[in-house]
């Protein structure tokens, strides 16, 4: 039997379609209930109404500063109200957000810049300095009270958004997703999440990162329940006090917040059905400690940027002992070797199939690099897995050298050409190495023309890249091992460390 799965067909979105009209489709009728809580020392609470009300208002505001249909509008902004509210407004108005993190240093954001080219940035003052045409965080509550837009309705499948994603290129690629890209995350409501409308969903992302902006915003929005994010700052240790106090019934994190909230301790949560995963893998001990302690379960789901999330365990299809769950209904999944899917039982690369709703449009500008992703009509994840009789995926690891940073994908090509601009760096070799068995960190090995200080790199690194790009550990070496063909053997070096540090 082959590694695929053949599902019922998905219906279609309607023919004339707005993604942020499909994700305010219960404004009016639950106009006075709470959609967004702001929880923490910053609390906010802003209704349906209040909602709508913000985002055409926004649409309205963005239009009049001279954007216009199928622009770019660049977003840097921190973790507040006004985050969600212009990317549903843009989107609400035909216009293309690209939201990026704030933690963007100078560079990074110039060279997202460069690939964009967007027709105005929104930035908050003290955040990385961009070319103009800029306006200033500060204006965006102004447009709330305008006049509100009609929706921008029109075909599903043209460009609603851009998420950047790292390539192992080092370069950072721009992925393109459609409106209908919304229409398909119904199939994660019972795949994976079990949502419904009397949920109070709280997430531990960040607004910019894509697995918050849609498990923790647009899907709780789109079927009608309540969005509780903690306020800006708000330290880690605290979440399981918020969670209580306000009665969360279901908290998306990545496994490292759930570590250290474990860490931490926990107080008693009533109100919560269960936990969700993203962004990395979580460990079964992990898993089993949660709910030893909490009595509710974690439901994990895998995905990329490139298609969101599409296998994942459920309250309804838990996923079985040692497997990340099964596909989500409707999804056309298949574990891919040379020649096609793989019998069940043999590893392969995991892949999604071309018609996928939820699947992006491609790489900004990069067609030959998006077909490249592309064996016949499966889209290839470059994620091996195992999928058995009953239907169920293993993951067993990635295909390339990307590492994973608290949820965030980093490529080390992107570590390894910064640290090289060290005019005293004359080789670089970036890796994720186990610094216990459910934890990794992202470590740099170099070659010197000098002794350099370790403060010093950590100084240099972190003008440069984003925090979570930033390596936890520099390492000097004589030369970098390389194979044959010059190729750089980075998993030499993770496995002589790893076996000096006692992970084997």
């Amino acid at each position: 039997m082959r590694s695929v799965t053949d599902p019922q067909p998905f219906p279609p979105p309607p023919l004339q379609f707005n993604m942020a009209a499909h994700v305010l489709t219960h404004a009016d009728r639950l106009a006075d209930k709470a959609a967004l809580q702001i929880v923490g020392c910053q609390s906010e609470i802003f209704t349906y109404a209040e909602i709508k009300t913000a985002v055409l208002g926004t649409a309205t505001g963005l239009l009049a500063h001279g954007l216009r249909s199928g622009d770019h509008l660049l977003m840097q902004l921190g973790n507040k109200p006004e985050f969600p509210i212009t990317y549903l407004g843009a989107i609400a108005a035909g216009i293309v957000p690209v939201p990026v993190s704030s933690q963007l240093t100078t560079p990074e954001i110039n060279k997202i810049h460069d690939v964009i080219k967007p027709a105005l940035t929104i930035r908050t003052a003290d955040m990385a300095q961009v070319p103009a045409p800029t306006l200033n965080a500060t204006a965006l509550r102004e447009f709330w009270s305008l006049r509100p837009s009609d929706y921008a309705l029109g075909d599903p499948h043209r460009p609603a958004y851009i998420v950047f994603t790292s390539g192992t290129s080092g370069q950072p690629r721009a992925v393109v997703h459609a409106h209908r890209a919304i229409w398909a995350r119904q199939m994660m409501w019972d795949g994976w999440y079990g949502l419904t409308q009397t949920d109070r969903l709280m997430h531990a992302g960040a607004f910019n990162w894509t697995y918050t902006l849609g498990t923790g915003l647009m899907d709780p929005w789109s079927v009608g329940a309540t969005a509780l994010i903690p306020a800006e700052g708000t330290a880690v240790e605290d979440m399981g006090h918020l969670l209580a106090t306000h009665a969360a019934t279901i908290f998306a994190a990545a496994p490292g917040i759930y570590r250290r909230l474990l860490r931490t301790g926990l107080p008693d949560l009533p109100a919560l059905r269960h936990g969700l995963s993203a962004g990395e893998k979580l460990s079964s001990t992990l898993r089993d400690q949660w709910e030893a302690v909490t009595g509710t379960k974690v439901h994990e789901a895998f995905g990329m940027s490139e298609c969101s999330t599409f296998i994942s365990g459920a309250p309804a299809t838990p996923a079985p002992e040692g497997s990340s769950g099964f596909a989500q209904p409707g999804r056309k999944v298949a574990m891919i070797g040379p020649d096609g899917p793989v019998p069940r039982g043999t590893p392969g690369t995991i892949a999604i199939h071309r018609s996928d709703p939820g699947l992006m449009l491609g790489y900004h500008n990069a067609c030959a690099e998006t077909e490249s992703r592309f064996q016949s009509d499966w889209f290839l994840t470059g994620d091996i897995g195992v999928m058995g009789d009953d239907g169920a995926i293993r993951y067993a690891g990635r295909a390339d050298d990307m590492m994973n940073a608290g949820g965030y994908r980093v490529s080390p090509a992107e570590v390894e050409d910064t640290l090289t601009t060290h005019p005293n760096i004359t080789e670089a070799a970036a890796c994720a190495v186990r610094l216990r068995a459910d934890t990794a960190l992202i470590a740099v090995f170099y070659v010197a023309t000098d002794m350099i200080e370790e403060d010093e790199l950590r100084d240099f690194m972190a003008a440069r890249l984003a925090r979570y790009k930033c390596p936890r550990l520099y390492i000097a070496k004589e030369a970098l091992p390389r194979g044959a063909n010059n190729k750089l053997l980075r998993r030499v070096l993770r496995q002589e460390w790893e076996t000096a540090n006692g992970q084997t």
